[in-house]
């Protein structure tokens, strides 16, 4: 994955299957680069003092219907990993073999809903990786706005590498401020296939359209984009599960 750079498991040995606390994602979010030239627009956005400043997404009162995209909405294509036989067969059985619980908090890296996660670890042993990517992505499907909530609660927005200029850090706070302000939760998209250069210009021109969504909308391009981040993650966590734990 490309957006989300950080690394998924832990090897502490404090834990003997390698996962991490629960816990936002920051390091998981970050931009890392400077950005190349002027940023469009970002001379209209005003700075602010917090890019979370709204807080977590709040959960609606009632769960209600699945989160679904409606047809009119542009949604990018799935993430493209390979699939193929092998591939990450170590990373899968070890997956497959961990106690549930363990399962589950791995999985919690990868969305942050509860009820994801537990429906995940629950339909274990997958065959091989296309089949838990099919999971996943039916799995969050069916999340509930509640569930969106919560899984949104985990995540952080993305920011800046430090070295960036001041500039590009004051655009994409101010943007990400107007966002926050605008849905009640943090902004969230999938860079994979997106060159890293222009990574600051697509999250900054992302957040511009999507400000244009009514709440239906963006709750449906939001799912979507969280159900991306989930398959990237996911091929993360089955590679990282299959490298051999590092010499004592």
């Amino acid at each position: 994955m490309s957006f989300v750079r950080g690394v998924l498991l832990s090897r502490s040995s404090e834990s003997p299957a390698g996962l991490p606390e629960r816990g936002r994602r920051a390091g998981r979010t970050a931009v890392p680069l400077q950005s190349q030239g002027p940023l469009p627009g970002h001379d209209t956005l005003r700075s602010h003092d917090s890019v979370q400043s709204h807080g977590p997404a709040q959960a609606p009162q009632g769960a209600g219907p699945p989160v679904r995209a409606p047809a009119r909405l542009p949604v990018p294509p799935p993430v493209s990993v390979s699939t193929r036989t092998g591939a990450h067969s170590n990373g899968l059985a070890r997956f497959n073999d961990w106690p549930r619980e363990l399962a589950e908090a791995a999985l919690l890296e990868c969305c942050g809903s509860r009820r994801w996660a537990h429906r995940m670890a629950a339909h274990r042993p997958y065959p091989d990786l296309a089949s838990l990517l099919a999971a996943s992505d039916e799995a969050g499907y069916d999340l509930t706005p509640t569930d969106l909530a919560e899984a949104l609660a985990a995540e952080s927005a993305p920011c800046l590498h430090h070295a960036a200029p001041r500039a590009a850090h004051l655009a994409l706070r101010a943007a990400h401020a107007a966002y926050e302000h605008s849905f009640g939760h943090v902004f969230v998209i999938c860079m994979d296939g997106v060159p890293p250069s222009q990574h600051v210009d697509q999250v900054l021109a992302a957040i511009r359209a999507r400000l244009a969504n009514d709440s239906d909308e963006e709750r449906s391009l939001t799912a979507e984009e969280m159900r991306r981040l989930a398959r990237g993650r996911i091929v993360e966590l089955v590679t990282e599960a299959g490298r051999p734990d590092p010499l004592p």
